[in-house]
């Protein structure tokens, strides 16, 4: 069996960031070098704050990546995620801050990040953002998340 890699967060008490600006994500070596393949996180109880009125605002993230040489620790995107919930930004800082902090500290072949976001004043946003066109011969499945149908 191979060494584990060091990580700041797995195995430890950790306290939850006070700001995404404050939390630090953990990288660790992508156990599958030289192979192309999708990892994907869902987030299905997304928190953050509206920026106006201060009152919560709900998603279902979907973030897919492409590893390079590094892979995101789960636990640590755990509490970055969880930074939000005391954040306000609008829904599309959010969503594209989220994909672009990723994207420009893992430097995965390829990222991209879908916000699915619950209604608020009646209208659902929905926040989409990639790092460029998927590497050639990547398989990449649906998102999964149907559009915002209210009760019918």
């Amino acid at each position: 069996m191979s060494e584990q890699p060091k990580t700041a967060f797995l195995g430890q008490q950790s306290d939850l960031p006070s700001s995404p600006e404050d939390a630090n994500l953990d990288y660790v070596p992508n156990p599958r070098p030289g192979t192309l393949y999708v990892a994907r996180f869902a987030v299905p109880e997304f928190t953050s704050l509206c920026p106006v009125t201060g009152q919560p605002d709900f998603a279902h993230l979907v973030i897919d990546y492409a590893p390079d040489a590094t892979i995101v620790e789960s636990k640590s995107l755990k509490l970055f995620l969880g930074s939000f919930r005391n954040h306000a930004a609008f829904h599309e800082d959010c969503t594209v801050g989220i994909g672009q902090r990723l994207f420009d500290e893992m430097k995965p072949h390829w990222l991209r990040i879908g916000g699915y976001w619950y209604p608020r004043g009646g209208i659902p946003i929905d926040v989409f953002w990639q790092s460029g066109e998927p590497p050639k011969g990547l398989w990449l499945p649906d998102q999964g998340v149907a559009p915002y149908r209210g009760r019918g």
